[in-house]
């Protein structure tokens, strides 16, 4: 039976081609010095790989007319080698770069440096979209499918992404799932979804697991295997639908608050109140965030998971509070900043 051979085995088998042709011509002009011209060894070899390499120091020893014979010989012979192993040498490389091995070790390197990332488990319609807001927010993430074709693409977009099973405990360590945030399953189906759910869970309990449903009824069995958030993105876009005929200004505000409004610079984003933030123990009246950024606090998300919608200018904040806040990109980012620092 005909097995193929994958593109590294055979430049490895090239390349040991290269090295074994070189090394022959080595010491056949080593031998040929030493029996022709009565070089030492050390001698003979520096003769030898001058000459292959062009050189050009000259004679080191005084030469007979049968090392000179043997000289013409060993040049063209020599010379004809290293210009076909260097030639091999050049087409091993631009295969390595059309096959985007580089492009996939400096990822590798990348992926064994991330932590607390996310991994998005198939690059479909979804995946892409789910990327794409990823990047925006300036997380840490990784692509991976079994896709070639979709990884090429992803890479030329600018991400991280690796060809792999994800659905294999092997796979799945590789990719760090042992020190990520969270996964994003997008796969094909709702049976692959369910194994990688399964697996990522086993291998991580403490991952947060959001997970793209297809099937009504593997909504519910998504959850039971451990997924922390299902969505259906064909009963999620029905409901979109129906809510821009029926209300339209709310379906104009959604957009407007998430981001998709055309010409409109805001975002919401949850931030947290750190231990060391200034704000700790302050009222929302106290602080700059509405009279100096102009961000509007939409809730407040305590610690013990209560929800504080439309917080009043009296309510305290604590260490551990979520704030659910509205505004521009950049006065978002000061308020974290602020919620992060010491007084």
């Amino acid at each position: 039976m005909n097995r193929s051979v994958s593109p590294w085995a055979r430049i490895q088998k090239r390349l040991a081609a290269v090295g074994l042709a070189v090394a022959s011509v080595l010491i056949l002009g080593a031998w040929g010095y030493m029996t022709f011209g009565g070089f030492p060894a050390f001698e003979a070899f520096y003769m030898a790989l001058t000459t292959i390499t062009t050189v050009g120091y000259g004679e080191i020893l005084p030469m007979s007319r049968a090392a000179r014979t043997w000289n013409i010989v060993y040049v063209i012979v020599g010379v004809s080698t290293m210009i076909v192993s260097l030639g091999a040498l050049t087409q091993t490389v631009v295969e390595l770069e059309l096959s985007g091995y580089f492009a996939k070790r400096r990822n590798r390197r990348m992926i064994d440096k991330f932590e607390n990332h996310y991994i998005i488990c198939g690059f479909g319609r979804v995946g892409r979209a789910a990327a794409a807001e990823l990047d925006i927010s300036a997380a840490a993430f990784l692509i991976v499918d079994r896709n070639e074709e979709e990884v090429e693409q992803a890479m030329r977009m600018g991400y991280v992404a690796v060809a792999a099973d994800c659905t294999r405990d092997e796979s799945l360590r590789e990719l760090g799932i042992d020190r990520a945030a969270g996964l994003i399953a997008t796969l094909s189906t709702d049976a692959d979804n369910l194994y990688l759910i399964l697996t990522a869970k086993t291998l991580n309990p403490k991952v947060q697991v959001a997970a793209r449903v297809i099937e009504e009824d593997s909504e519910a069995k998504l959850k039971r295997a451990g997924a922390d958030i299902v969505y259906a993105p064909y009963s999620m876009a029905g409901h979109r639908l129906s809510q821009s005929l029926l209300r339209p200004h709310v379906k104009d505000f959604i957009d407007f608050t998430t981001g998709n409004a055309i010409g409109l610079d805001v975002r919401i984003e949850q931030i947290l109140v750190t231990g060391r933030s200034e704000f700790v123990s302050k009222s929302l009246r106290d602080t700059p965030i509405r009279r100096e950024l102009g961000v509007i606090v939409l809730a407040i998300r305590r610690a013990n998971g209560e929800m504080i919608f439309n917080p009043p200018a009296e309510c305290v904040m604590a260490a551990g509070d979520y704030l659910i806040v509205l505004g521009p990109p950049g006065q978002l980012r000061r308020l974290e900043d602020m919620l992060k620092s010491a007084a």
